[in-house]
């Protein structure tokens, strides 16, 4: 399957393969997915849909190349998105180019990184599910602690682990396609591992084989999802999507996540 791999911060040493293979890997495709998509469109429709269209605050992580933070800003949005690979490089070109609202990209560790002030919109699209679940636990809790103003929203795309451990196995031979942006000729390993719940997603050139760039992505059901999100102050309202799709086509789901009121 040729997918945008997941984006996201890191923290600890066992964690700094994430800089690398995002920057990597970045690299790699920039020339091709760097460009602003229907994709992009649909993601801020639903920010419009479940945070409504009036200028808002938005803290997007993990934007990878930028292009979702930039259709966000050009809505009329003041996005600040946080990115720790080189693609950050890449995503600060396109907040020269905003006409709407504004967009500022932070190069660093979203787990470390300080911001001021609140946010009415957290976002984080393609990417939640590296680390443990101790870290994606410390991530959600700074979400709802530090980041969220009261009655905003969070959006975030999570892993969906039906969908992944189908493809376990699955090896694709992706050929260059100059005309697409697409330069190099690449191969593709997708494992899953069904005690933990984790797709282990790895990539390398044809032409340097014995330099693999691996992800690793911890997948929950909406059920382990709710599980996850006890003790963050954050509670699951909405998953957006066709449960049939979730069980079959949907390699991610978006879950729409509010402060919890007992918090």
């Amino acid at each position: 399957m040729w997918l945008q791999p997941g984006r996201g911060g890191w923290c600890g040493s066992r964690m700094e393969w994430v800089k690398d293979f995002y920057s990597e890997t970045g690299r790699w495709w920039a020339k091709a997915e760097a460009v602003i998509s229907e994709r992009d469109h649909r993601r801020v429709a639903k920010l419009h849909e479940y945070a409504g269209e009036q200028p808002q605050r938005v803290l997007e992580l993990g934007p990878g190349y930028g292009t979702t933070a930039a259709v966000t800003a050009n809505a009329g949005h003041s996005v600040t998105a946080v990115e720790i690979s080189d693609r950050a490089d890449v995503a600060s070109s396109f907040a020269a180019e905003v006409t709407g609202g504004s967009l500022t990209v932070i190069k660093e560790d979203f787990y470390a990184v300080r911001l001021a002030g609140q946010f009415d919109v957290v976002s984080y699209w393609n990417g939640f599910g590296v680390g443990s679940d101790a870290d994606q636990r410390r991530l959600l809790t700074r979400i709802a602690t530090e980041w969220l103003q009261p009655g905003g929203v969070a959006l975030i795309d999570v892993s969906n682990p039906f969908v992944w451990a189908s493809w376990h196995g699955d090896e694709e031979h992706l050929m260059p396609d100059a005309e697409k942006g697409y330069d190099y000729e690449l191969y593709e390993l997708t494992t899953f591992d069904p005690i933990t719940s984790t797709a282990t997603d790895t990539w390398w050139r044809a032409d340097t084989p014995q330099e693999k760039h691996t992800q690793v992505l911890r997948c929950y059901t909406p059920a382990d999802l709710s599980l996850l999100l006890a003790g963050t102050g954050l509670t699951l309202t909405t998953i957006v999507g066709n449960p049939t799709d979730l069980l079959q086509n949907q390699h991610e789901y978006l879950a729409v996540l509010k402060v919890a009121s007992d918090s």
